[in-house]
């Protein structure tokens, strides 16, 4: 009896170390697969859904995601905003689903800030750039490099004629916390 007493307590220490075992590769695949998730790819999840957080200059922001780019996000949140994604300081409560990068576009994944922006400036509307210490620019995008935004700088309502440009405002990329403008159009 003894035998088999000791036989049944080795096959069950066996049991439990091949479960602790699979467990552990388990655990460590799953680390290794949420390691290549990239948050441009849990934000794609969530677009169509209400994100909230925190931007630098801009606060806290709570919308709805409205698209996901390669490295900005468009909110809508009373007003739009283009937020580049590295002006993200923390998103609450974001579920943990990720979008697969095969599943992403060539051209989705390759569409920038520079060209989010390009396209703002083609639409000669005002805007308010808030800047990641808080300030503001507002008026309307001239120009845009590939690592800064001219914004001419006129009253809201009159025509960015020379005439009626008080100054140009040069905002360096890393400086943005979010580009606004009202969801009716680029006002402010």
């Amino acid at each position: 009896m003894r035998w088999q007493e000791l036989f049944a307590d080795l096959e069950a220490q066996a049991s439990a170390l091949e479960r602790a075992a699979t467990d552990a590769e388990i655990s460590e695949r799953t680390r290794g697969e949420v390691a290549r998730v990239a948050m441009a790819n849990r934000l794609r999840a969530q677009v169509g859904a209400r994100l909230t957080a925190r931007v630098w200059g801009a606060g806290d922001i709570s919308g709805r995601l409205e698209r996901v780019g390669a490295d900005w996000v468009l909110v809508l949140a009373g007003s739009e905003m283009v937020v580049p994604t590295s002006a993200l300081m923390f998103c609450v409560d974001m579920p943990l689903e990720a979008v697969s990068a095969d599943s992403v576009s060539v051209v989705t994944s390759r569409l920038g800030l520079t060209s989010v922006l390009r396209a703002v400036a083609r639409d000669r509307s005002v805007v308010t750039v808030v800047t990641r210490d808080g300030a503001t620019v507002t008026g309307t995008p001239d120009r845009v490099g590939a690592d800064f935004l001219d914004v001419a700088v006129h009253e809201v309502g009159v025509p960015p004629r020379r005439s009626q440009v008080r100054s140009r405002a040069t905002v360096p990329f890393e400086a943005i916390g979010c580009v606004r403008r009202r969801a009716t159009g680029w006002e402010v």
